[in-house]
């Protein structure tokens, strides 16, 4: 069983959001996917088999985090597409097949890979008791993200804010489904971004996330219609760091980045 570690959102190593990805005939039990996702011990890790032809999707894909599997994930959709394009395993736009439904992902001639997920709803919300104390930074704002994120989106005062987040992790948990997305408009759009966020989901395992796609989902449509445009740049400031081009086309929202194959090798269990 060949494995594959990915860096995803970036055009060099050691950056981005890191995935396993795992090309399959079929998907074993889900004990047995869940116990690599936990010895992988990324972000997430992707599965995916092929399906047969002439229907909806041209693969099947599932995530898991160390934890738990879960609904949606941008970085290692994009890490799986470059995995089937970069072997040869598949050419043009591929069709995933995955829990939040029919996800594509389409190549370009340049090697950046775009993404068509569904846009986040975002419904306000009350800052919710005791938020501002895990987060360690009083919210302008908060929305809730919809089933497929299940996360809290937070626009704090400022970029540096952001940057400066100690939260309390195990706090945080207490706040939403998955986690806490904490935003702000970028201070310097000469720097190539127009927003800035980092994201804690201490609810499926991961305390911060490098690089998060499916936040862009939310973060996107928030971030167009404050600035007045579809389309955007958002910088995730967690260690690793990582750029999302977003595209708000309505109910879908394209999110296009790099991936770099660092580490390629067997599963000899």
């Amino acid at each position: 069983m060949r494995i594959r570690i990915v860096d995803a959102f970036t055009d060099r190593p050691f950056a981005g959001n890191p995935a396993g990805v795992l090309l399959l005939d079929t998907f074993p039990d889900d004990g047995r996917l869940q116990n690599i996702a936990l010895e992988v011990n990324h972000a997430e890790t992707a599965f995916a088999h092929p399906l047969p032809g002439g229907g909806e999707a041209d693969w099947a894909l599932r995530w898991f985090t160390p934890a738990v599997e879960v609904a949606m994930c941008g970085h290692a959709t994009l890490a799986t597409a470059h995995v089937l394009h970069s072997t040869g395993a598949h050419r043009g736009p591929v069709r995933f097949a995955t829990r939040s439904g029919v996800l594509v992902a389409t190549p370009g001639e340049d090697g950046e890979i775009t993404l068509d997920f569904p846009t986040a709803p975002l419904t306000p919300v009350d800052v919710p008791e005791g938020v501002a104390e895990a987060l360690g930074a009083v919210p302008l704002t908060a929305f809730d993200t919809g089933p497929n994120i299940g996360d809290l989106l937070l626009e704090v005062a400022d970029e540096q804010t952001v940057h400066a987040l100690r939260p309390d992790i195990e706090a945080l948990a207490a706040h939403s489904e998955r986690g806490v997305i904490a935003t702000a408009r970028a201070e310097n759009p000469a720097l190539g971004y127009d927003f800035v966020s980092r994201c804690f989901f201490p609810n499926v395992g991961i305390d911060e996330d490098p690089v998060t796609g499916s936040a862009h989902t939310a973060l996107a449509p928030y971030w167009s219609e404050r600035l007045g445009r579809s389309a955007l740049t958002g910088l995730q400031a967690s260690p690793r760091s990582g750029r999302v081009r977003t595209e708000v086309r309505g109910e879908r929202t394209l999110l296009a980045g790099r991936a770099v194959t660092v580490i390629e090798g067997d599963l000899l269990v």
